[in-house]
């Protein structure tokens, strides 16, 4: 259920084909300085995503804001990725919502307000959502890697990503409570599977500062790294070398089954069924060949992650989803059968 992907700012050098049709290939050469975001694409299916507004600690900007939402539903139908890492150019992961930009023109005020929070008809989420919680359908992981200070929105767009590193020194906030507000950027989706709700109350409602080495006690961090980008890179080719389709369909499980609640039984019947779907695939059969010991001349290598995990962000797809949770156990199963990838 995504909307048209929306053109990208003019001066990013053809970063994203958007509203003309399919993702276009990105060399591994950055886009133009003056994107507010830049993807990199490296051979392996590693794309790195830089939040580029150095002068300002990449504070979110509306054209950042449509830049990370044009992004996102671009990498999610992409086969090709296979991880994503994103981070801060410069000093900082991310400052949050740059105020001054959206309140410099009293005239257009309402009307940015309007595109940030209006939610389109049929749509789960806003803009200002969709830049967080985007990436939780990207079927890969997505890897955060945070230095210098990571605050609200970027705070946000942190926990929309499945793993977060940071630097020791990190600073972390959900700093909505200095301006009056709460965090509206799907936090109430992602701070759930964190943290108890005590832990959220006290944190929303002080907006106080903390640190890396709190942040990894509370779990809103993985882990912490001296150089966040490269742990978050090595940690992004470890997972690459896995298939693509039991990575994406581990996404899938651990989502539903968090964000839904799931209990015991509904959470192990939703195991078993995307078991299924992976059970005997070609790239389960490349990764047992490797398991194995089969000599590497003679491993097979993966193919393309399969359609299968590329529909999680459809309509149809999620209904399947829900319908799997809730079914009565009587429900037939699926088939195990699939039809052949073309292999990379």
């Amino acid at each position: 259920m995504l909307r048209r992907p929306l053109a990208m700012s003019a001066g990013a050098t053809r970063p994203l084909a958007m509203a003309a049709g399919p993702i276009t290939r990105l060399s591994t050469r950055r886009c133009s300085m003056a994107a507010p975001v830049q993807l990199t694409r490296h051979p392996d299916g590693v794309v790195q995503l830089t939040l580029h507004r150095p002068d300002k600690l990449n504070s979110l900007s509306l054209p950042m804001f449509r830049a990370l939402q044009a992004a996102a539903r671009a990498l999610i139908p992409d086969k090709s990725v296979r991880a994503v890492v994103m981070h801060g150019e410069g000093r900082a992961f991310c400052a949050g919502l740059d105020v001054k930009s959206l309140a410099s023109d009293p005239l257009a005020y309402r009307r940015h307000l309007r595109e940030l929070l209006d939610r389109p008809d049929g749509e789960e989420s806003n803009l200002v959502q969709d830049v967080a919680y985007l990436w939780r359908r990207v079927p890969a992981p997505v890897i955060a890697a945070v230095h210098g200070v990571c605050f609200g929105g970027g705070f946000q767009i942190a926990l929309g990503a499945d793993i977060r590193v940071a630097a020791p020194a990190s600073k972390f906030s959900i700093m909505e409570a200095k301006w009056g507000l709460i965090p509206d950027m799907s936090a109430t989706v992602t701070l759930r599977e964190l943290v108890p709700k005590d832990v959220a109350m006290e944190l929303t409602m002080t907006g106080r500062v903390f640190e890396s080495k709190e942040a990894l006690r509370l779990g809103l961090v993985t882990r912490i790294a001296d150089d966040p980008l490269a742990e978050a890179l090595a940690l992004a080719r470890q997972i690459v070398t896995r298939s693509p389709d039991s990575t994406a369909a581990a996404k899938r499980l651990l989502h539903a089954t968090y964000a839904e609640g799931a209990d015991e039984a509904r959470a192990l019947r939703l195991e078993t069924e995307l078991q299924r779907k992976l059970m005997l695939g070609w790239n389960m059969l490349a990764c047992s060949a490797k398991g194995l010991g089969v000599p590497p001349p003679l491993q097979p290598g993966f193919c393309a992650r399969s359609a299968v995990w590329d529909e999680e962000a459809d309509e149809e797809a999620e209904a399947e989803v829900l319908k799997l949770l809730n079914d009565a156990e009587n429900a037939p199963p699926s088939s195990s059968k699939r039809t052949p990838a073309s292999c990379l």
